[in-house]
């Protein structure tokens, strides 16, 4: 469509940014969903695009719009006035887009006119002469046309479509690198002189601050439809007249009042407020009976203050009814945290309860925060829910919320509380969005986008939703990922780490508010071994000369250099020299082959540490020790390739396998399993399609190897055949390939094939004198080489090679 004379200005460099600001312009009347779909959308084209020109920003890891405007790179470039606005205007096309009700023309307008101010702001920074050309540029709303006569508004779904459609198409409009380069230098010249003309314009601040206290108000769930919602009179004032009208008061079902805001200019720092919003407080509790909780903002940033209990803190918003009326009755019916009040049933070890103890005293102390840092394998799990058992029996913490960054670990915790808490009716949340419980476990990425949910306009989780949120594996990726998380909730937070407490960022410290260094409580593997918790690791390093140093020829024997010059080093060498020197990362790219990677891996199973878990598997233990070994890069994608390629599914289903001959196996004996073990190994079975698990899925435990050769072997009825993956063939497979159990051998298929000459090494250089009697023809053998083509095999020397 033609590009309004609002935006005409943005056509220089953001044609596509003044494209959807039009859009939206044009549907303010006739479908204001669509519009504050478009000033969204236009909104977002014109962060990315910043985020291209501007050389100081990188793009966030999470990249949708939020995390955009969240960047603390990009806060910092942008004015605190514009960065306000822009929010405005991503909340307000949040709720319009998700929000069950259309909102308003008016509503429309509003969002519409906040994002002109933000286009000035990147046309006066980045368009040549900006400053100079935009003087006295305001939005003019004689220009949004009116509703058009039997437009039918566009739904959901089709905004939706429309908006990966629109993505889409920005995504293949990318500017060459080279052309991009160019485009950055040249718009920061442009910036800077335009950074050197005085601001005049005019931000219309009093206004913005209105409408973004009113749309975070309407997204917690306050529609202030009431006369007595706004501009509430108060008697008791300490002023001549005795009265004074409070901004906001949002009242209970009762009637009584839950709390009182207080909003000042946005040129004003909220702090100013803080006195008067008391002041407020003071003549409601008289009036009324209850005393509120306190807020003072200015638009920018919002200051919660429940005096009776803590000291004012910055939150992301307003609290819903519900949130609000349990802060004040926790205020009055919460009891202290005693220690022996600790289940000896979750948690019994003294480290144990005595990190239970140091949180109960900082959370005592009128402190928030907490950080653990525990050993791997001491329970961090048991003692955060031993914690939320205590919190929530003392009258502390209604939902509670535990983080963990990967799904696998969501799912333990669950099943963790299920066992040990099971009357908090954990939720897995990656699964059960819409479930209710008193404890909910959640990945990173699942709970940002639950936050960004709305319903009907309102939240779907409010900012005092959870009371608690507990950071499974607190660490920098965490906060600098997924930080605006622990600031939306405004709730008790407490980290677990294993990292040794000098090894914790510094920043980490600063989330929890500690001193660097001092964690609220620490239990480390070293005191874990003196205790005879956990054992030391012990660390088996296999280092050989020849991956480590490279193969020089001069140092050679007599006879390892004769097998060198008896190897077909390829054609490519100039004058058909042979090289004097391999050197260590052409070893080690030509040694990580298949059969290199089955005597790593025997190696494993001969050497490493091995658990005796049982029929439980899989049970953690309470240590964790590893087998590694020095490799190149490639080393491991070799091992990982490896192994998924042998356990691909290609073998028909086995038949059904249950849990009982397992129990039988155990209670009548192994023997007839162990006779039938090496056949039922040899025969072929075909696997379901989607299996092919990973190298932990996998196992390898014996136990369900013997499972499945009992289930062949018990007299029994077979089910029928079924098509579910049977968990005992990986197993099985996997022991195959490490030459654990028998294989049958293979037939005789004829003559082997001609093999073909290997290529030259890489890192190869040619010997400046060759031994006499060399020059001539070489033989294309696989001398000294390895099976499957590993290095050349060396004989002779002390040192491993």
């Amino acid at each position: 469509m033609e590009v309004s004379a609002n935006f005409a200005f943005l056509k220089q460099e953001f044609p596509h940014v003044a494209e959807s600001a039009s859009y939206a312009e044009h549907h303010v009347y006739g479908d204001p969903r669509a519009s504050c779909f478009h000033a969204r959308h236009a909104l977002e084209r014109l962060v990315k695009r910043v985020y291209r020109v501007e050389k100081t920003l990188s793009p966030p890891k999470i990249t949708n719009l939020d995390a955009y405007l969240g960047d603390p790179a990009f806060c910092a470039l942008v004015p605190e006035v514009v960065w306000r606005k822009a929010e405005y205007v991503r909340q307000a096309g949040n709720v319009a887009v998700h929000g069950n009700k259309t909102p308003a023309p008016e509503h429309a307008l509003n969002v519409v006119r906040e994002l002109a101010h933000v286009l000035y702001w990147a046309g006066r920074t980045y368009l040549r002469k900006g400053a100079e050309s935009l003087q006295g540029k305001t939005f003019d709303e004689t220009l949004v046309p009116t509703a058009e006569p039997g437009a039918a508004p566009a739904s959901v779904e089709e905004l939706a479509a429309l908006k990966r459609s629109l993505d889409a198409t920005e995504d293949a409009r990318k500017e060459i690198e080279g052309e991009l380069a160019a485009l950055r230098e040249q718009l920061a010249a442009v910036k800077a002189e335009n950074e050197a003309v005085p601001e005049t314009h005019d931000w219309n601040e009093g206004p913005t601050r209105r409408l973004i206290i009113d749309l975070a108000l309407a997204r917690a769930g306050w529609p202030l439809d009431q006369e007595h919602d706004r501009e509430y009179k108060v008697t008791g004032m300490p002023n001549p007249s005795g009265v004074g009208y409070s901004d906001y008061v949002l009242w209970g079902d009762d009637g009584r009042p839950l709390a009182v805001a207080e909003a000042k200019k946005t040129t004003v720092d909220a702090e100013k407020g803080r006195q008067q919003a008391k002041l407020y407080a003071d003549c409601l509790e008289a009036m009324h009976g209850q005393r509120p909780v306190i807020y003072y903002t200015n638009g920018y940033e919002t200051h919660l203050w429940d005096d009776q209990v803590y000291g004012p803190r910055v939150v992301a918003g307003f609290h819903k009814k519900d949130e609000l009326a349990s802060l004040l009755h926790r205020r009055a019916h919460r009891e202290p945290l005693d220690v022996t009040g600790v289940r000896n049933a979750i948690v019994e070890r003294y480290y144990q309860k005595r990190a239970i103890r140091s949180i109960g005293e900082q959370f005592g102390e009128a402190r928030r925060k907490a950080l653990l840092v525990m050993a791997t394998g001491s329970g961090k799990t048991r003692v955060a829910i031993a914690l939320v058992d205590l919190l929530q029996r003392a009258g502390w913490v209604k939902r509670a919320l535990f983080l963990a960054d990967r799904v696998s670990l969501v799912n333990q915790a669950v099943a963790a509380f299920k066992a040990h808490l099971p009357e908090s009716s954990p939720v897995n949340l990656v699964t059960e969005k819409d479930k209710a419980g008193r404890v909910y476990v959640c990945t990173y990425p699942t709970t940002m986008g639950l936050i960004d949910e709305t319903t009907g306009g309102e939240a779907r989780l409010g900012v005092g939703h959870f009371d608690l949120v507990i950071i499974d594996e607190a660490h920098r990726s965490v906060y600098q990922k997924y930080g605006a998380i622990f600031r939306y909730f405004d709730s008790l937070l407490v980290g677990l780490t294993a990292t040794p407490r000098d090894q914790v960022d510094r920043n980490t410290y600063e989330l929890f508010e500690l001193e660097p260094g001092v964690p609220t409580d620490a239990y480390e593997l070293d005191t874990a071994v003196a205790d005879g918790f956990l054992v030391p690791p012990r660390v088996q390093q296999v280092d050989l000369r020849f991956p480590r140093d490279g193969i020089d020829y001069d140092a050679l024997s007599e006879e390892e250099q004769a097998q060198w010059e008896s190897l077909d080093w390829g054609d490519d060498e100039d004058g058909g020299a042979l090289p004097d020197r391999v050197d260590a990362s052409a070893i080690n790219n030509w040694l990580f082959n298949r059969d290199t990677v089955d005597k790593v891996l025997r190696h494993l199973m001969e050497h490493g540490h091995k658990v005796d878990v049982g029929a439980g598997w899989p049970r953690r233990s309470s240590s964790r020790a590893t087998t590694s070994t020095r490799r190149s890069s490639r080393s491991g994608s070799t091992t990982t390739t490896r192994v998924r390629r042998e356990l691909r599914p290609r073998h028909r289903s086995l038949r059904h396998v249950s849990a009982e001959p397992a129990r039988r196996l155990r209670a009548e004996g192994q023997g007839a399993a162990h006779r039938d073990l090496g056949r039922h190994a040899r025969h072929r079975h075909r696997h379901p399609r989607g299996g092919q698990p990973g190298l932990l899925q996998a196992g390898l435990l014996a136990d369900q190897v013997l499972a499945d050769a009992w289930a062949r072997h018990a007299p029994v009825p077979r089910p029928v055949r079924t098509r579910e993956p049977q968990a005992g063939l990986p197993r099985l497979r996997l022991l195959l390939q490490l030459r654990l159990l028998p294989r049958e051998p293979r037939r005789h298929r004829g003559p082997r094939r001609h093999r073909p000459r290997r290529p030259a090494l890489p890192g190869a250089r040619p010997v400046a004198d060759r031994r006499a009697g060399g020059a001539g023809p070489r033989p294309g053998g696989s001398a000294g080489r390895g099976v499957d083509g590993g290095a050349p095999r060396r004989s002779g020397g002390d040192e491993p090679r």
